[in-house]
């Protein structure tokens, strides 16, 4: 796979038309819904007349298709705002344009984000990079396979329980999930307010490590973004490392976990202490997940009404029926499962039933994570359960689907830095990737921890 590096000597108007020529000769994989070309192209024409420049000058990008981003629409992969063009971008995109990068295209997704494997995308899924037959995850699916299809060196994602993490795995490529509150949320929309988190795909940690030192830090239009902590690091020797012994049992399928004890043997020959380290309680935070982020979820979607903007039904008589069939032919049937889970855990009668007990739960999570890193450095596991699965062989289970986001999850509800790293493969030739989780604003260890793994 080509990195960074291997684009900056090149002139830029070349790199953005061979990127784009490599998106449409690997249209079938629709991990693209559209092309922003015509501005790419003038921005690329900038740069080579040296208007432009910075760290990225003429690396082409592609953005998931729910960050704000000029030259394209942003359609969140839902009808509801098919056609919706923008007015600004995403802070996330400014800031890698300041340094000369240039966005190419806008990346599927599963609509408004909600989904693990890009197939509750309204346009369609996205094709896994390594086999054709299985998903490449989600939500941001399209984004970690342009990148792994080589079409781009890196591309942008949001990660809200995993929707970095979980396709970066599925499709063999460094995924990055920051500390929350990393980088900035202004121009993204919305899923659940408490765990969204900005984040990349790479095809290595370093450049991955890039990305992340250009994106983070402070901006004052999203108040939940720390001030930047986020600083380059050499790797520490001989780190205390927890494997999670809860995510290592015969649940888990075989490869992944012969993949995870090959990585866990590969730290320890490279100097570091790996142990086994038990957390029960991670065992419920799936259910602790879909009962917060749903409610987060259906306030979040309550603004699309079909009249301010996205979607606006036809041929309605009241004002009743301008909301319902306005949000019924734009959401997808995920979108509503959510609004309805939400909008019930939230309602009088269940609210301390469910809504209030899962935030408590939630507590006793990051109590547990705080706990582990007084005596552990980093906490290690499997990605996910399994490699990608078959296009449509979960569709008609929810809950099977949700299940395939029962090891990242965890480290969004407490807010943690969890990045994805391709440790091997199946048996099938299938992608596998380990997770590495450190304490809040630990990014930067976590990726010199993958690199020098990469080069051990």
């Amino acid at each position: 796979m080509t990195k960074i590096a291997d684009y900056i000597s090149k002139s830029a108007r070349q790199n953005v038309l061979e990127a784009i020529k490599r998106a449409n000769d690997k249209n079938e994989y629709h991990a693209l819904l559209s092309l922003t070309e015509a501005r790419a192209l003038e921005r690329a024409d900038a740069v080579d007349r040296g208007e432009i420049s910075g760290r990225l000058a003429g690396v082409p990008f592609v953005v998931k298709d729910n960050f704000l981003a000029f030259g394209a629409p942003t359609t969140a992969a839902s009808r509801m705002l098919e056609g919706f063009k923008s007015p600004l971008q995403a802070t996330a995109v400014e800031k890698l344009e300041a340094e000369g990068a240039i966005c190419i295209g806008k990346a599927n997704l599963d609509a408004f984000a909600h989904g693990g494997s890009t197939e509750n995308s309204a346009f369609g899924p996205t094709l896994n990079a390594y086999d054709k037959t299985k998903v490449a995850g989600g939500s941001s699916g399209g984004s970690a396979v342009v990148t792994a299809l080589d079409i781009v060196p890196f591309a942008l994602g949001s990660d809200t329980g995993g929707s970095i993490r979980q396709p970066a795995s599925f499709n063999g490529v460094v995924g990055v999930k920051p500390t929350y509150g990393t980088v900035s949320r202004y121009g993204v929309v919305a899923m659940a307010s408490s765990t969204d988190t900005i984040g990349c795909f790479a095809t290595d940690a370093a450049d991955a490590e890039l990305i992340m030192d250009i994106m983070a830090g402070k901006d004052d239009k999203d108040m939940t973004t720390l001030p930047n902590f986020f600083e380059p690091t050499a790797i520490k020797s001989g780190l205390k490392i927890g494997l999670i012994k809860d995510t290592m049992t015969d649940d888990v399928d075989a490869d992944v976990r012969q993949v995870t004890s090959d990585y866990v043997a590969r730290l320890k020959a490279a100097g570091h202490e790996v142990s086994d380290v038990a957390m029960p309680i991670a065992q419920h935070a799936l259910a602790m997940y879909y009962i917060i982020v749903p409610a987060e979820v259906s306030s979040n979607l309550a603004r699309y009404d079909g009249i301010r903007y996205g979607h606006r039904a036809e041929g309605v008589t009241s004002l009743a029926q301008l909301y319902g069939k306005s949000r019924d032919e734009g959401f997808v049937t995920e979108n509503k499962r959510r609004i309805m889970i939400g909008s019930y855990v939230l309602s009088s009668g269940f609210f301390d039933a469910y809504y209030l007990q899962a935030q408590k739960a939630r507590t006793l999570l990051i109590n547990e994570f705080d706990k582990l890193f007084e005596e552990y450095d980093v906490l290690i596991g499997p990605t996910t359960p399994t490699p990608a699965f078959g296009l449509g062989e979960n569709t008609a289970d929810p809950v099977k689907m949700y299940l395939a986001d029962i090891m990242t999850v965890p480290a969004s509800l407490a807010g943690l830095p969890a990045i994805s790293v391709p440790a091997g493969k199946s048996a099938t030739g299938l992608p596998i990737g380990v997770q590495l989780v450190g304490p809040r604003r630990s990014d930067a260890d976590l990726l010199a921890l993958a690199k020098s793994m990469e080069t051990a």
